[in-house]
């Protein structure tokens, strides 16, 4: 059945699969059915509708991975809204601002996230509706405000939107407003048909989501797999041995990650590792952020050429995609175009030849702006529509996507162009290094200096005789106005759950420091 002719939301799969397992926490085992989830997602549209809210109108949603994500996602779907959910890891100050940007007309929290930013969300001067999941305080318990509501179909309704904010690794969150399609509820759903066509999903798959629901894959998956037909496996939190048990206990088929996963997961000795049956596994798929090509093919050798990789953005302007088998024929490669053409623009705006680096964009993606922000939307496009995130990337004679870096990383070092992610994959190939973040710190001849700051495998330990060691084994690889002139050592390094390394904050440290 195509996407057209297949009505995509849980509330299609009844009765059929009314008993059928929607989502199950994998911990606990607790689960939700397709029944449950659709009248969950009814009721809550009803109370949406109660309240005077239209389509179009926005919420938002501050919860930790629990069972009721997914169903809160499409109790807004369900009747045409947009709806953001918050980062967990927010002060209240933050999460005000989302609140008051994205014009909320309510708010749903929990115990765990209401006390970092009930105050703050309170203040605003038009604070929206808030309600809670747990008991918490005198706030309204969402299940009291809705129970009273019918849970059969909601009639008439349109399809609503997640509104996603960027991670605000370089400022303050901007939202990423798609287009409303304007089309009844099921009519489309874009996500789904790529994990359809790319990744072979449909109502067999069990699909493993060990990553906060907040972030733009778990949460889109999430939609997909739901309106697919699929059953959704959630972790509370990633932990390695627990993600393993967890593919084995619910015979996951299809999973997705990001690059330190990987490492954590690699981390684990023999033993732990071969004691999990892993064989029910057809897809794992990762994304967001570079994945050192030694962990990506260490990965290859132990689960099998199994792994996926896409490459897209909380704008969705374009996805890419790769299968293992690509991907060792063309080792670094984020894959070739699913979603959207790719180009590659120089500073002029023309477009570059194979192997030149450039800015990459996409055209014939999907349509978005940034909400209330014109001026960083029409930045985003060029004159001929084409969209861009500030990716740097070239495509070889095949169509293959190799991604550079971001521009807002480029260090200015003597005069020349730096790209830190190239030295990040060089460090991290070495044995004693567990992680890496290149970034350019003050300087007063060169302007900027080259700085590698490394978190190393657990049994080593610093020295300065190490700190020359990485700075030789980069002059061994690369020029030398490329390699790192300093080397200090971190336990950690500050990276999102997502595993985006959040370089701003080490560069704002090193400023601050350095003048």
């Amino acid at each position: 059945m195509s996407e057209m002719q297949q009505k995509l939301f849980p509330g299609a799969h009844l009765p059929e699969l009314a008993s059928k397992a929607a989502v199950i926490m994998a911990e606990s085992g607790e689960q939700m059915t397709y029944g449950q989830l659709d009248a969950f997602a009814n009721r809550l549209g009803r109370l949406y509708q109660w309240l005077g809210l239209k389509a179009g109108d926005h919420v938002a949603y501050c919860v930790e991975n629990r069972l009721e994500c997914t169903a809160l996602q499409w109790g807004a779907h369900y009747v045409g809204l947009y709806y953001s959910f918050l980062s967990t890891r927010l002060k209240g100050t933050e999460a005000a601002y989302i609140v008051a940007d994205c014009d909320a007309r309510v708010l749903v929290v929990t115990a765990a996230t209401a006390p970092a930013i009930l105050a703050e969300v309170g203040n605003l001067p038009n604070p929206p509706e808030i309600y809670s999941l747990d008991p918490y305080s005198d706030l309204p318990l969402l299940d009291d405000a809705f129970n009273s509501f019918s849970d059969k179909p909601v009639n008439d309704t349109l399809e609503g939107s997640e509104m996603l904010y960027s991670s605000g690794t370089t400022g303050v969150p901007k939202g990423v407003k798609p287009a409303m399609t304007g089309l009844p509820l099921g009519s489309s759903c874009v996500i789904a048909g790529l994990l359809a066509k790319g990744f072979g999903v449909d109502p067999q798959c069990v699909y493993l989501s060990p990553a906060p629901y907040y972030h733009a894959a778990p949460l889109k998956w999430g939609q997909g797999v739901t309106a697919l037909g699929g059953t959704m496996v959630v972790m509370q939190k990633f932990r390695p041995l627990e993600a393993l048990r967890a593919i084995e206990a619910y015979r996951v088929t299809h999973s997705q990650w990001v690059p330190t996963m990987f490492s954590r997961l690699l981390a684990l000795s023999d033993a732990e590792r071969q004691q999990f049956d892993l064989s029910s596994q057809k897809v794992a798929v990762h994304a967001a952020a570079p994945c050192p090509i030694p962990v990506k093919q260490a990965m290859i050798d132990w689960w099998g050429p199994i792994l996926a990789e896409y490459y897209s953005c909380t704008e969705t302007i374009g996805m890419t995609m790769v299968s293992s088998q690509e991907w060792v024929a063309n080792p670094g490669t984020v894959g070739r175009a699913l979603l959207g053409v790719v180009h590659i623009v120089d500073e002029q705006g023309n477009e570059c030849p194979p192997g030149t680096d450039g800015l990459v964009y996409f055209s014939d993606g999907p349509a978005f702006s940034y909400h209330k922000d014109e001026a960083k939307t029409r930045e985003a496009h060029n004159d001929k529509g084409w969209a861009t995130v500030g990716d740097i990337g070239h495509v070889d004679e095949n169509g293959y996507l190799y991604l550079t870096d971001r521009k807002s990383n480029m260090i200015i070092s003597g005069g020349v162009n730096v790209y830190p992610q190239e030295v990040e994959n060089l460090l991290i190939s070495h044995p004693k290094v567990f992680d890496a973040a290149v970034i350019g710190t003050p300087h007063g001849d060169l302007g900027e200096e080259v700085r590698a700051v490394i978190q190393l495998e657990k049994a080593v330990e610093p020295s300065e005789a190490l700190k020359q060691e990485l700075i030789d084994y980069s002059r061994e690889h690369l020029s030398n106005i490329k390699c790192p002139r300093v080397v200090d050592f971190r336990d950690e390094l500050p990276r999102e759950p997502n595993g985006k390394l959040l370089k701003r904050l080490l560069r704002d440290e090193y400023k601050a420091l350095l003048g």
